[in-house]
């Protein structure tokens, strides 16, 4: 994740934007159409709560505001964000200042992954939920803890998240095995 935030042009006001929601996909693994919708009212400053509501399964989540996507939060707000009395957090850089969309929010997400030079076969804001939820499995958390972080009704819909690199093992057991691990 750190190569994607490394290419962000921070001194820009697209850059601040684009930072600020990068790392809000990547450390909640929310999906862009979370990302699209958040309004300043889901930011509670005084508790350090950062509130998701109507989240795609039905319910609502409130997570501990991180120091690092506060920071962002504040510096595009404050440094990025066009003068408007839209309550949405993210707006269009420029004219005319209407929301963002979730698939621009996508989008920003592909631009940089591709700018890190980091290959996926359809890259995306879900590649960065993706890699959220990689992070929790490697530190062992549970399905259901996992699950519930990012939203899931199910744990079936969190397996999903888990699966091995099939075509990687295919490798190792049908060709060249040693060139794949060295």
């Amino acid at each position: 994740m750190s190569q994607v935030l490394a290419c962000v042009d921070r001194s820009s006001t697209r850059g601040k934007r684009d930072y600020a929601a990068l790392l809000l996909l990547a450390t909640y693994g929310l999906r862009s159409r979370e990302i699209a919708a958040m309004t300043l009212d889901q930011i509670d400053w005084r508790r350090e709560r950062l509130s998701v509501p109507a989240r795609k399964g039905g319910h609502s989540t409130a997570f501990p505001l991180s120091w690092s996507v506060g920071e962002a939060l504040v510096d595009y707000l404050q440094h990025g964000r066009p003068e408007t009395t839209e309550r949405v957090v993210f707006l269009k850089a420029f004219a005319p200042v209407r929301p963002i969309s979730h698939t621009a929010v996508s989008k920003l997400a592909t631009k940089y992954l591709l700018k890190a030079g980091i290959q996926v076969p359809r890259p995306g804001s879900h590649t960065l939920r993706h890699s959220c939820v990689q992070r929790l499995v490697d530190a062992d958390f549970s399905l259901k803890t996992i699950g519930d972080f990012v939203g899931h009704r199910s744990p079936e819909t969190t397996e999903i998240y888990t699966k091995v690199a099939v075509e990687s093992l295919r490798e190792i057991v049908l060709g060249d095995g040693e060139a794949v691990l060295a």
